[in-house]
């Protein structure tokens, strides 16, 4: 290289290591933009239908190479479809996002779950989420009291139901009917002292048990009974078109369904699947859950209207492998108590 000083030799390995990082920036450009997912995507949901069509929306906002189908019914009867499809050897849905966690419990103790291990789930409270990551809890819906505003006694805690005031005046879902009931039975008597005496006391205070949470808001809100036990968005939505109902976070804490995101096994695309995980755990994920009216599981979330403060409700603990275990005990207790 004669005629060139030192100077200009360095300036030329410099200009040709930027080239170089130049080119890999592309070449790495081009095989994320190759890695974008793309294909079919089959969802079984018990989502409402606008709530389910929102989420599809919103997450193919973000990648519009995939096309998302739904099927959307209760858990009950979407579990009851893959069971059929299980049996037949030809499972047809990629993603799950189905009511209740112990209910994909279920599905993970059968290995019917892809573990979704490059999840970010670093932003969630510990025990939140599947420890596997075979699911994910994509929402709090929690269950607390409600009560007519003609009532003149207004309770503050579970203990509250159990005192005259409240004698013959309470409806609650049946566990039997409502798996958000189950879950809610089974958290109260793993965390309330006395476990299963309390809901003997509710009986003796001459409490009425049956049909869903639907039932419970009809009933409260006509004043047909003055106080009961229901999810919270239920009472919270008809206070704000004027009904004359009110709902309570119970001091001792509330129980919680998590409606819960997972990937099937048998997915014939695993990497959509995971990306849609992947959205709804992510903040503008989150962000649709407070949107369509619901505690977002991600606590950075704002609450919705006619809500209080994250920091004043106290979701008690729930362990979903032992809720699954226990299960028909459960459902047999409280059907003895209640005569079902």
């Amino acid at each position: 290289m004669a005629g060139l000083t030192n100077s200009d030799v360095m300036g030329m390995k410099s200009m040709k290591r930027l080239v170089l990082a130049a080119i890999g920036v592309g070449f790495l450009s081009s095989a994320a933009l190759a890695q974008e997912v793309g294909g079919k995507l089959v969802l079984y949901t018990s989502q409402p239908n606008t709530d389910a069509q929102q989420t599809i929306d919103a997450f193919r906002a973000k990648h519009p190479k995939v096309d998302v189908t739904f099927v959307r019914d209760g858990t009950p009867r979407i579990l009851a479809k893959l069971r059929a499809e299980f049996e037949a050897g030809q499972p047809q849905a990629d993603v799950l996002l189905i009511a209740d966690s112990v209910t994909m419990e279920g599905l993970k103790k059968e290995d019917r779950l892809l573990a979704h291990e490059g999840a970010d789930t670093s932003a969630y409270p510990a025990g939140l989420h599947d420890p596997q990551k075979q699911w994910f809890a994509t929402k709090l819906i929690t269950t607390g009291i409600a009560y007519n505003t003609r009532a003149t006694f207004k309770p503050a805690s579970w203990a509250d139901l159990l005192k005259t005031e409240v004698k013959g005046q309470l409806v609650m879902p049946s566990p039997l009917n409502s798996g958000a009931a189950l879950i809610h039975a089974a958290t109260l008597t793993g965390n309330l002292e006395g476990g299963w005496k309390y809901y003997e006391s509710l009986k003796d205070n001459n409490a009425m048990a049956g049909g869903g949470n639907g039932d419970v808001l009809k009933s409260v809100a006509g004043g047909e009974k003055l106080y009961g036990v229901i999810v919270d968005y239920m009472p919270i939505r008809e206070k704000a078109k004027g009904a004359p109902i009110e709902f309570v976070f119970p001091k001792e804490g509330v129980s919680a369904v998590t409606e819960p995101v997972a990937i099937l096994k048998a997915t014939k695309n695993p990497e959509a699947a995971k990306a849609f995980i992947d959205f709804i755990l992510s903040k503008d994920g989150q962000d649709l859950a407070l949107k369509q009216g619901y505690i977002a599981a991600l606590p950075s979330v704002a609450l919705p209207p006619g809500y209080p403060a994250r920091d004043t409700i106290k979701v008690m603990s729930f362990d979903a492998a032992r809720a699954l275990a226990d299960e028909q005990k459960n459902k047999t207790t409280f059907a003895d108590i209640f005569g079902q």
